[in-house]
């Protein structure tokens, strides 16, 4: 696993445990539907799926984490949520929600980890 690889697999796991701290379970990370892409992590909150996008910069001259999810990816994580709910039976009762966690990860300190519901 390269660096950038090694950051995101770190991310994704703050990630998980920023949900589950919010009373979330994991169904499934790095979920993959053909070529339409992956999903980082599906998760349940009570009767909600829960489509999650991970992004995680190091701080820094880059761009905030928040501003990776572009109209473009936003889309792409709608018709990825459909594809899950295809192959899963179906929306459930509470719906799908797609949200974002994102990671920044400073020089010094301990990383910043900022979870948005609902953001496409």
């Amino acid at each position: 696993m390269n660096a950038t690889g090694a950051l995101g697999r770190y991310g994704e796991e703050l990630a998980v445990r920023r949900l589950g701290e919010a009373g979330m379970a994991t169904l499934a990370r790095n979920w993959r539907c053909g070529r339409a892409g992956e999903i980082d992590i599906v998760a349940r909150d009570g009767d909600t799926v829960v489509i999650c996008e991970v992004k995680t910069r190091r701080g820094g001259g880059f761009e905030h984490p928040m501003a990776g999810v572009t109209p473009a990816k936003a889309e792409r994580l709608r018709r990825l949520a459909q594809c899950w709910l295809e192959r899963h039976g179906g929306p459930p009762p509470g719906g799908v929600r797609i949200d974002l966690v994102g990671v920044l990860l400073p020089r010094r300190g301990a990383p910043v980890v900022e979870h948005v519901r609902g953001v496409a």
